[in-house]
């Protein structure tokens, strides 16, 4: 089995905003495939990211954590493209590469639109589910997995045929291993390839600011709370509890 992630570099908004870190999402994806790899040896992963030239460490980490290769779509000519933009330039790749699956996060940090996979998912003529918060492992091996997805009022479960595109949500359990010590210094320059516009062939007005539709009006940084969770029993004060937190919160008059 090949598995594709598509993965974003972006700012460390809780430490540094300078500093660059793995998206929470695509962790959780990468996270998955790393567990998928570890009980089917044979599977083979590749992460890709559009970023410049600086991102280069980031993914050499990550071949460290025994992901197979690393591509790198970096070109001055990508610089300011928006998600329709980028969505473009990874669905020229991917439809050059071959894969059984694409697994990728629900958002990014920076920009929250989660646009892209379901860009992506219409360009490939693929399906494609979002929120993702659990993949059943013996069925997604089969070819068919069995998904579960948050759908905010309900948890609701689905299967889906490979190839798909399944972007999963940071609230999954997945979470990426570290490095083993033996690993921490290997070279690992060989499993990553960096593909520019030359190999694209993207014409000028296709990409960057001159090839994306949106126009921003302004930014902000996302800010992110905790959220505490409280689990009550089927009884007298259980019912109390919720009672008492519908009324407190405006549900109840």
């Amino acid at each position: 089995m090949k598995i594709v992630c598509l993965i974003k570099f972006v700012p460390d908004v809780e430490e540094d905003s300078t500093n660059r870190i793995l998206n929470p999402d695509d962790a959780c994806a990468l996270a998955y495939a790393l567990m998928i790899k570890r009980r089917n040896p044979e599977t083979i992963i590749e992460v890709v990211t559009m970023a410049p030239r600086t991102v280069m460490g980031h993914l050499e980490d990550l071949l460290r954590l025994n992901v197979d290769l690393a591509t790198l779509i970096s070109d001055k000519a990508f610089g300011g493209s928006d998600t329709w933009a980028t969505t473009r330039i990874l669905a020229r790749y991917l439809q050059q590469t071959n894969y059984d699956v694409i697994l990728t996060g629900t958002h990014s940090v920076d920009g929250d639109t989660a646009q892209v996979p379901s860009q992506l998912a219409e360009i490939c003529d693929l399906p494609q589910m979002s929120n993702i918060l659990a993949i059943e492992a013996g069925s997604f091996l089969a070819g068919k997995p069995e998904i579960e997805v948050d759908n905010d009022s309900s948890i609701q479960t689905f299967q889906v045929e490979l190839p798909a595109i399944l972007s999963v949500h940071k609230d999954s359990s997945y979470k990426l291993p570290y490095v083993a010590y033996q690993d921490l210094n290997r070279d690992v320059s060989s499993q990553v390839r960096v593909l520019t516009n030359l190999e694209l062939g993207f014409l000028p007005e296709e990409v960057g600011l001159e090839g994306s539709k949106t126009q921003v009006n302004r930014t902000f940084v996302q800010k992110w709370s905790k959220e505490e969770k409280l689990i009550v029993q089927n009884d007298e004060d259980g019912i109390e509890t919720v009672y008492g937190y519908l009324k407190k919160n405006g549900f109840l008059l």
